[in-house]
């Protein structure tokens, strides 16, 4: 499997413009193919703006429709955040949407840990359920930026036999040593790729430092965007990462059932 990670300097709360941003950033590459997977940051539509309200979309309005042409276009799965509706009553939900080559949702996750210390759990509905999905042969489960600092999640989808994590972020250039240290956690605990893909440029709040990455599962750095954006490759060695796993087999020897006394 094929992955690109999109990094960019998403246009605040403009989304024709990051719909065309993408296109072009694409546009100067070869990469295509089923089975593959593109992946574009958390809200790169808007910007992690608060104005939730404004910007949340019903089911396949602007921004999913926009993911499905793109991945029929690639014949690729197209991974990318969205802000979402939910029901009467409820603010709405920070989502990680998967299109298919076919041009349909195949998941969309819900953000289980708003972001509490920049106040999106006031303006966005945290989700409660981890999601896998498969590609190819290949299981993968997302999750949105804070929740990189939250090991259950990634153990609960390691549990059901999750071999990739994709994070997609807004995460800030003050805390990018954080970001680096806990992708390489997740996946040296988890024997897991793990794909995070970042914004770079900034906001009228933050300034990001980009470093979207690839981790593979012995914690080695194989792709790097550094601060530049652009579309950044990488090869991911399913074969390898499941030889690792049964020669040095960690998660067999998990006790998911200890206790605290």
């Amino acid at each position: 499997m094929k992955a690109a990670l999109v990094q960019m300097p998403i246009v605040w709360e403009d989304k024709a413009a990051n719909f065309s941003m993408v296109r072009e950033m694409l546009a100067a590459t070869s990469f295509s193919g089923k089975d593959d997977l593109i992946v574009l940051p958390e809200l790169f539509a808007t910007g992690f703006t608060m104005n939730s309200e404004a910007i949340a979309e019903g089911d396949m309005e602007e921004t999913e429709s926009f993911l499905c042409d793109l991945a029929k276009e690639k014949s690729a799965y197209v991974i990318g955040g969205v802000a979402k509706k939910r029901e009467a009553g409820l603010k709405p939900s920070n989502c990680s949407a998967t299109a298919s080559p076919t041009g349909e949702i195949i998941c969309r996750y819900w953000k289980t840990h708003p972001f509490s210390h920049g106040e999106e759990d006031k303006n966005y509905t945290p989700g409660d359920v981890v999601k896998t999905l498969t590609i190819g042969d290949t299981v993968i489960s997302p999750s949105i930026c804070y929740d990189l600092r939250f090991p259950e999640l990634y153990r609960l989808a390691s549990s059901s036999r999750a071999e990739v994590f994709v994070v997609i972020a807004n995460w800030p250039e003050k805390r990018n040593q954080h970001w680096i240290s806990l992708l390489k956690a997740r996946a040296i605990e988890n024997q897991a790729y793990v794909i995070g893909v970042n914004r770079c440029g900034e906001d009228p709040n933050l300034v990001y430092a980009g470093s979207s990455m690839v981790v593979d599962y012995m914690g080695e750095i194989v792709a790097d965007a550094e601060s530049n954006s652009g579309v950044f490759e990488a090869e991911l060695d399913i074969a390898g990462l499941r030889d690792w796993r049964a020669h040095f087999p960690a998660l067999r020897d998990r006790h998911d059932s200890l206790s605290l006394s």
